[in-house]
């Protein structure tokens, strides 16, 4: 018997026992980090800073959360209706009030960023998309697709307009492809990939055409490198950075950085075409 792909959902993580959440926030710079909340009752992931700057937006237990840091620290959920259980890829589009949000489901949803009623973007139930970019202009969405129930094959990257429509998939090699992020300027998508790697599982980052095209290496390393977020000028990105055979994390830099999970954060000044590494004083 086969299953129908829309009883494929993902189910949220929750933390084990003896685990707890800490949400870090770390003054681009400063050389030092602040932990600012934390609970051994709720898996909080993927902080982004809200656009009031006053804020982080976060995801635990199927649900969108706002963590107001002024002018006191408070958790509360964002209302938004018609929306499933949610994942840990969501980003925003600050200039238009919106959020994107991967949903359990499989697809991609768009809502209010203050709460309201949530419309699906994607159609397509045979795949899942995991959400990472949105074009600085709203237009268009950058995700990684897989198979419905595929998790062994590689991420693959796609691209789809913000209002929905057909799926497209710039050239970005043949492994396994995450976290897809549009540069400042729209003209990139910074990735982490194994395009590169010698050995299962060592991403390295990189960059290709928004519209597809040669691939370049930004770092090379022998750590495991996730997740490129480049500031809102261009001029510095972060990264997450693991010993090899260490499992992914997310993070994702504002005016500071903010970090929701585990693993080494790392800052670039980005030197375009590539990243520069330590020993030059380009990298932590």
């Amino acid at each position: 018997m086969t299953k129908d792909p829309d009883d494929l959902e993902i189910v949220p993580r929750e933390l084990q026992p003896g685990q707890r959440t800490e949400v870090w926030i770390a003054e681009v710079g400063a050389g030092s980090a602040e932990l600012v909340y934390a609970t051994d009752t709720l898996l909080l992931e993927a902080p982004n800073w809200a656009p009031d700057g006053r804020g982080l937006l976060l995801n635990g237990d199927g649900l969108l959360w706002r963590l107001d840091l002024e002018p006191e620290v408070t958790l509360q959920k964002v209302p938004i209706q018609d929306l499933p259980s949610i994942n840990n890829d969501h980003v925003l589009d600050a200039e238009r009030g919106l959020i994107y949000l991967s949903a359990n489901d499989g697809h991609i949803y768009v809502a209010p960023v203050e709460g309201g009623t949530a419309k699906r973007v994607t159609h397509d139930s045979s795949r899942y998309h995991f959400l990472h970019g949105v074009s600085p202009d709203g237009t268009m969405l950058a995700f990684v697709e897989l198979p419905r129930g595929e998790f062994s094959v590689p991420g693959r990257l796609a691209i789809i307009s913000s209002a929905g429509g057909e799926t497209r998939y710039p050239e970005a090699g043949s492994r396994h492809l995450d976290g897809p992020e549009y540069s400042p300027d729209g003209a990139w998508l910074y990735v982490n990939t194994e395009e590169f790697a010698s050995r299962p599982g060592h991403a390295q980052l990189a960059r290709v055409p928004a519209e597809g095209g040669p691939m370049e290496r930004l770092v090379e390393s022998e750590s495991v490198d996730w997740f490129p977020h480049l500031s809102p000028d261009g001029e510095l990105a972060s990264y997450i950075s693991f010993p090899l055979g260490h499992a992914r994390a997310s993070a994702r830099p504002g005016r500071r950085g903010a970090i929701g999970s585990y693993g080494r954060l790392a800052r670039c000044r980005v030197a375009l075409p590539a990243f520069r590494r330590a020993g030059n004083d380009q990298c932590e």
